[in-house]
């Protein structure tokens, strides 16, 4: 899909994370779910009118159990100075067929301890990368060292005009020491494809 938008699917059901809508300048993806979750209440983080299906969206931190998927939300901040410019931010863990994945959403700080404890035995983390607002690429690879997942799903950063108030992923990438990749159609994992250290995959953009 795009920027902070995924489409997780599970044997029982499918998510999509943080969708947009056109403003954002992508084409819309479309696609069915049974869940949606929401970050942050902002037109290209909250579109879920542009889903098919009726999924139940979720917009805040708590405990949520929707079609056998145990959720978790995690209150945060889209800025360092504890949501005083850009608000609330929620960061959304899913236990899903047996991986534990966290999406961080709009998230602009490192983690205390006790998030820290909120997204342990993670396996899968969706990072935004590339908005100086957010998480700048140093402080997304500090806070990756803070989850310690096996897999990093880079996300929110530059992939063309529409974008380009966005930092160019090869920022990212030096500062996790990664010198080559290849985009992905897409990512199909089982609990025991994980690799012994943290490894980036990087995803296509498409609807």
């Amino acid at each position: 899909m795009g920027h902070a938008a995924f489409r997780l699917r599970g044997k029982d059901a499918t998510i999509v994370t943080d969708p947009f809508d056109k403003g954002l300048g992508l084409e819309v993806p479309r696609p069915r779910a049974d869940i949606v979750t929401i970050s942050r209440d902002d037109p290209s983080h909250n579109a879920a009118g542009n889903i098919k299906g009726e999924p139940r969206v979720l917009r805040a931190p708590g405990e949520y159990e929707v079609k056998g998927v145990f959720i978790t939300g995690v209150g945060t901040f889209a800025d360092n100075k504890k949501g005083a410019v850009q608000g609330k931010n929620t960061i959304f863990v899913y236990e899903l067929d047996g991986l534990v994945i966290a999406h961080l959403g709009c998230l602009g700080h490192t983690l205390t301890a006790a998030q820290v404890d909120a997204l342990s035995n993670v396996a899968v983390l969706f990072v935004p990368v590339g908005a100086s607002d957010l998480l700048d690429p140093a402080r997304a690879v500090e806070v990756i060292g803070q989850i310690e997942p096996s897999l990093v799903v880079p996300m929110m950063y530059r992939t063309g005009p529409e974008t380009a108030n966005l930092e160019p992923l090869d920022r990212f990438a030096k500062e996790m020491g990664l010198k080559e990749w290849t985009p992905q159609e897409k990512l199909v994992l089982r609990g025991g494809d994980l690799p012994e250290t943290t490894q980036v995959v990087v995803l296509e953009v498409r609807p």
